[in-house]
């Protein structure tokens, strides 16, 4: 809504923002159902309760964009935009991941938090299967992509440093001289470099718009796994070293891995590409 994006534009220094969307119950909302977050009616404002897990840099919002229902029949859904020092927001210390630790995705729990009515976004009746927006779904799945891709720029950099500092004795020459290593690294940068020039151009094209429909999501299926394979031949590659704690390519190992569990994952988009398939050889025959 125009009154609170001017609040938040006015915002001395920097303002975060983030959606809050997940809960215990209802796991990833992608998968459909109702949140429980409820918000009730209480004269010129709503009252806002519930809990959201996996809050992303919940610590250091400005403003929460908290996904929940009406108390109305039937309920309606939409975004409730809190400010994050409100009165009844408590973020209680649960994140404890293998991977992205420093995202601080801890819970925050809310307990008839006032909202004015008119700071809520997109409050309608819920559409069973509706997909995301286009720009919301496109840029997700590029920007996360690219997001991971840098995890594993990072890894394969320490790599080569690696690779240019270890000198065992027997070889008497840094490990980077051997084929074998230069043909492995070849393999990570090949795999990095289609990756990240798939993404380029389909940002590039959604901007043109002559994007088709679901691409965005299979570079997404593509560029993560490359990402992930990436890292893990880095691992396999340099064996103990790889994981030793004081290194930093088990923590590009152990962020890498989240790509996964983002929306939309890989089952979903894979069963959608097949369904394109199908229907589309079907129409043709």
């Amino acid at each position: 809504p125009g009154p609170v994006y001017r609040e938040l534009l006015a915002t001395p220094g920097p303002a975060l923002v983030n959606t809050l969307r997940v809960e215990p119950d209802l796991g990833t909302p992608a998968r459909g159902g109702l949140p429980a977050t409820t918000a009730r009616r209480d004269g010129d404002h709503w009252s806002l309760t519930g809990r959201k897990t996996f809050s992303t840099g919940a610590v250091a919002l400005s403003w929460m964009a908290v996904w929940a229902r009406t108390d109305d029949e039937p309920a309606r859904v939409g975004a409730f935009l809190v400010r994050a020092g409100d009165p009844g927001i408590v973020i209680e210390p649960t994140w404890d991941h293998l991977g992205l630790r420093a995202s601080r995705s801890d819970d925050v729990v809310l307990t008839d938090v006032p909202v004015p009515l008119g700071s809520v976004a997109n409050l309608a009746e819920p559409v069973p299967g509706r997909p995301a927006s286009g720009d919301q779904a496109v840029w997700n799945s590029l920007g996360l992509t690219a997001l991971y891709l840098g995890v594993a720029e990072a890894a394969r950099d320490w790599l080569v440093r690696f690779l240019h500092e270890r000198v065992p004795t027997a070889l008497g020459a840094p490990l980077a001289t051997l084929p074998r290593f230069q043909t492995a690294v070849g393999e990570i940068e090949t795999a990095l470099t289609g990756a990240n020039d798939l993404i380029d151009a389909l940002a590039r094209r959604y901007d043109e718009g002559d994007l088709p429909e679901g691409r965005a999501e299979t570079a997404k299926l593509l560029g993560t796994r490359a990402a992930i394979t990436a890292v893990e031949h880095a691992v396999a590659l340099i064996g103990n070293n790889g994981l030793t704690r004081n290194n930093p390519l088990q923590r590009h190992y152990r962020d890498v891995l989240c790509s996964r569990v983002h929306t939309p994952q890989d089952d979903v988009i894979t069963a959608a590409a097949g369904r394109a398939a199908l229907a589309r050889v079907a129409q043709n025959t």
